[in-house]
């Protein structure tokens, strides 16, 4: 799978964003439902460039670590950034538009998430989500061969 990048201008965008993260998803094996979930956070985390730093970009590619694949889908933007990352990650912090419900949403989806915003400089969100596995090592959602 080749990289996919995304620019975020408006909602139309948010909606090609999420649809190619959905394709890629089914592409390296997640589940249907996993693939709903990168979806989901792609749609939270683009919405957040849009309302807060009116563009950004959406980079989706393959991951494969020890053996495992997985997606990793970095959304980067130059907007304002985030005063207390660690408290919206916690969901104790939200300003007047909603910032923060998004990442704590996203957060809650994907299996990783990470979060760096210096205020003024902008923010890059990454987040991973890893194809999983039953006891006997098949890979679960994976069609018949």
């Amino acid at each position: 799978m080749e990289e996919i990048r995304v620019p975020i201008r408006s909602d139309a965008d948010t909606v090609v964003a999420r649809q190619k993260g959905r394709a890629a998803a089914v592409a390296i094996g997640l589940s249907r439902t996993d693939a709903t979930f990168v979806a989901t956070a792609i749609s939270e985390i683009a919405r957040n460039i849009t309302s807060h730093a009116g563009s950004g970009e959406i980079v989706i590619r393959r991951v494969t670590q020890g053996g495992h694949d997985g997606l990793v889908v970095v959304a980067h933007d130059e907007g304002p950034g985030i005063p207390d990352v660690a408290a919206v990650l916690r969901h104790e912090y939200a300003s007047d538009a909603g910032l923060g419900i998004g990442l704590w949403g996203a957060q809650r989806l994907m299996d990783a998430v990470e979060v760096l915003s210096e205020p003024g400089r902008g923010t890059t969100v990454t987040m991973t989500k890893w194809c999983r596995f039953d006891d006997v090592g098949t890979l679960l959602g994976q069609r018949g061969a």
